[in-house]
């Protein structure tokens, strides 16, 4: 096939393009764009739907949510390797598509909640919240009343707004009284359901949806990081528009209303991916048709173990949420180091030379990215909760709903990738592009940053809330950061990957993701501090927790940073090729 070259991008004579880019990778921008869309809607939410509608207490819900987000990528691993070697890229998107529809549409239904009773000399009251998010109300309700109820500072005994309405003192000291939690188990059942469902449909979906993206463009193409870039602004485009809508309708209308319309969404990627296949070209087809008609047991066929192999994941991952709290730390850490080994192990045995440097390069992304996303992946945990509980979020006289904030992340990559994506191109032709390994140490050095700045304005706070503009400013750094490592890394991954192993490869890209949610998970327990009804007993104890965590996290990725950017050249020398091709 011969080359033509426009403006330094290899393209196919007979190729279609929009923009100067083939016109499949716009069908997968809008894809994954409503596929996001559902995912972080839902997330925006789910922090605080643990903690105030099931009550799950902080370290609970941190890991729980910890869990979750590290099984739907650590399950594209399975996903990726399916469609390497069966089902192929385009099958696996649509499988995972519908789980993801279920998933979400599952969510929708939420019982009335968890209670929370507490018992004060012999007689029962229902501690509750009158509304969702950051600016609910503690209420205790009696048998003849209700009223509002706050906690000394230090001390955390329960201060009774109207005593009378409720035929309590003025004043309750901490020891004096009892709570318990009364759950609904089936609408808890139905939420591990539906979290496992998500589970297996990202798992099937999302790097076999990158991997198309890579396949889009030849090795030499020169638009191929300028593509992944505009792939990653439709990702955060859908996450910007669930934040504004699904967010506030969420907080402001009901649970189940946000959660409802994140399976809209869902349904709306589904149907894209469908009816725009043909864009694709083919690229995306089944390795092998024969393969897969193979009968492996009875009238059961190698395309319908895959599938059911999609059902077994979705009991495993129910059963790993419903007890993420019992699942050990060690047991993450040996699962990274087995993997590791696994992909050294093929690299050693499997390839030699050229390939072999390169898929060291691919290793080395892999698990580069982890300090990143462990500090990153606060956002959805511990950042959420610090937002709802210790921010002054009045911005021009609205209470701005906490989820909202999570659109930051996403506005910022929409205003900045073009900008970014248009300079790795002009950088290119000047040779000055920095090296992927560069961009990364970058990467994790701003995630350490962006929690320095926010301590400055935990400290600048006093003993008040802290100022807005800070959370604005963290966001900001931690998205340039993103836009240092997330798009350059999937590029870099899918370029250095031979392309027998890229699917397994982009698999162990979103599975050390998925560790380093676990990880975010872990950071966001110890800053978990005591509360009733889903609110806070003592913010002066918890605004120091978060500082001391903050700090401490900070330090740590300035530090890999620093040693990432020492040994860059050495990462950079693997990436080279032997045919001219430039490293990355």
């Amino acid at each position: 096939m011969t080359d033509s070259t426009t403006d330094g991008a290899s393209m196919r004579p007979d190729e279609k393009t929009i923009f100067g880019h083939p016109r499949g990778l716009y069908i997968l921008f809008f894809t994954e764009m409503w596929e996001r869309f559902s995912y972080y809607g839902m997330r925006g939410l789910l922090i605080l739907y643990l903690t105030q509608h099931f009550l799950f207490s902080d370290e609970r819900s941190a890991v729980l949510y910890g869990a979750y987000t590290a099984l739907v990528y650590v399950m594209t691993i399975i996903g990726g390797t399916l469609a390497d070697r069966y089902l192929g890229q385009r099958k696996a998107v649509t499988y995972g598509a519908i789980l993801l529809v279920l998933g979400h549409g599952l969510m929708a239904f939420e019982g009335s909640g968890s209670r929370e009773v507490l018992t004060y000399e012999g007689v029962e009251y229902q501690v509750t919240l009158d509304g969702r998010g950051g600016d609910a109300t503690q209420l205790i309700i009696s048998d003849s009343g209700q009223s509002p109820i706050s906690f000394n500072e230090g001390a955390s005994d329960m201060i009774i707004a109207e005593p009378s309405a409720v035929g309590l003192p003025a004043t309750i000291a901490t020891d004096t009284y009892t709570t318990r939690i009364e759950k609904q188990a089936l609408f808890v059942n139905i939420l591990y359901l539906a979290l496992a469902l998500i589970i297996a449909g990202v798992g099937f979906l999302k790097a076999n949806i990158s991997t198309i993206v890579g396949a889009m463009y030849g090795l030499n193409d020169t638009r191929r990081d300028s593509g992944f870039t505009i792939f990653y602004m439709g990702i955060n485009l859908g996450s910007l528009l669930s934040s504004l809508t699904v967010g506030i309708i969420g907080i402001k209308w009901g649970w189940n209303w946000g959660f409802g319309l994140a399976g809209v969404g869902m349904l709306g990627g589904l149907v894209t991916f469908l009816v725009f296949q043909p864009w694709l070209e083919g690229r995306a087809d089944p390795p092998s048709v024969e393969k897969l008609k193979q009968k492996v047991l009875g009238p059961l066929n190698v395309e319908w173990a895959c599938y059911l192999t999609g059902i077994g994941i979705i009991a495993f991952a129910m059963l790993t949420v419903m007890n993420a709290h019992l699942v050990p730390e060690w047991f993450v850490g040996v699962l990274g180091i087995v993997v590791f080994m696994f992909l050294v192990g093929y690299a050693l045995i499997r390839l030699a030379g050229r390939e072999r440097n390169r898929m060291f390069a691919a290793i080395y992304f892999v698990l580069a990215q982890i300090p990143f996303w462990a500090l990153f992946e606060q956002a959805g945990s511990s950042l959420t909760l610090f937002t709802a509980r210790l921010v002054d979020r009045n911005i021009f006289g609205w209470s701005v709903p906490t989820p909202v904030f999570q659109s930051l992340n996403a506005g910022f990559i929409v205003l900045f990738a073009p900008l970014f994506a248009w300079a790795w191109i002009a950088l290119a032709k000047r040779r000055w592009n920095p090296s992927a390994p560069v961009k990364f140490a970058f990467g994790v050095f701003l995630a350490g940053l962006g929690f320095l700045s926010l301590v400055a304005g935990i400290s600048a706070s006093g003993a008040g809330l802290t100022a807005v503009y800070f959370i604005f400013l963290i966001y900001w750094i931690h998205t340039m950061g993103e836009l240092m490592l997330s798009p350059v890394g999937l590029s870099a991954v899918t370029k250095m990957a031979p392309a027998r192993a890229v699917g397994l490869t982009m698999g162990a890209w979103f599975l050390y993701s998925g560790l380093s949610n676990y990880l975010a998970g872990v950071i966001a327990r110890t800053t978990g501090a005591e509360t009733i009804g889903g609110q806070l007993t003592d913010v002066a104890a918890a605004k120091a927790g978060y500082a001391a965590v903050y700090t401490n996290v900070a330090y740590v990725a300035m530090g890999v940073g620093v040693l990432m950017l020492l040994i860059s050249p050495i990462v950079k020398n693997w990436m080279k090729a032997d045919d001219g091709l430039d490293a990355v």
